[in-house]
């Protein structure tokens, strides 16, 4: 289990993230422990990983291709993490699977974030990959203004519509962190601590609440 929660206007990007992870061992054995699931890719892009913890690794991996070919838009950055992402998945799979039958728990999703050089009328760009069975294992679509994962429609909502005010960027990290808390409460799968990122024209900001 994981919440990951995106949100963007004109003014910038907010992103959330908790950093709980359950899992299964091959004996049956339920494991709990941490994952870093916010990682900052650039100076003006991050992604979020979601899902199986392996996403952790697949994004540290996705962050240092990106850093080897020197790239910095979101657009770009998203064109490279679809072929990458889905090979990275791939081996994942193939070594997951040698020990674990195929289950839909091995999944993985990402949001990926981040400011646009090449688009100047959608500066800030948000983008959901997530993975298929069929090929290729990797998909993506691009996030209008507000998304959650696993969804919270009524968090969703109001957070569309503060974008579409273009509220200030503080104030929807404040409702994006009022939601997290609750969420958490209400989902024992779901706990801190949690990170957060604000994506501007300045840069990234990441803080840890």
């Amino acid at each position: 289990m994981s919440q990951l929660i995106a949100c963007k206007n004109q003014h910038g990007i907010v992103l959330a993230a908790d950093s709980k992870a359950v899992d299964i061992d091959a004996s049956g054995k339920i494991m709990e422990y941490s994952v870093s699931r916010l990682l900052r890719l650039t100076d003006h892009t991050a992604i979020l990983s979601g899902g199986a913890a392996a996403g952790e690794n697949m994004a540290k991996a996705l962050r240092g291709f990106v850093a080897e070919e020197n790239m910095n838009d979101v657009d770009a950055v998203y064109n490279a993490a679809l072929p990458f992402l889905a090979s990275e998945y791939t081996e994942y799979m193939r070594k997951a699977c040698e020990v674990q039958p195929l289950d839909p728990v091995h999944h993985v999703h990402f949001i990926l974030a981040g400011r646009s050089t090449r688009d100047p009328k959608n500066l800030f760009k948000m983008y959901f990959l997530w993975t298929k069975k069929k090929l290729p294992q990797l998909d993506g679509d691009e996030i209008t203004t507000a998304f959650s994962v696993p969804r919270m429609i009524r968090l969703e909502y109001r957070l569309s519509q503060m974008a579409v005010d273009n509220a200030d960027i503080d104030r929807l990290l404040a409702v994006i962190q009022e939601g997290m808390a609750l969420q958490a409460e209400n989902n024992e799968e779901i706990g801190g601590p949690f990170h957060y990122a604000v994506v501007t024209h300045k840069g990234i900001k990441i803080t840890e609440g």
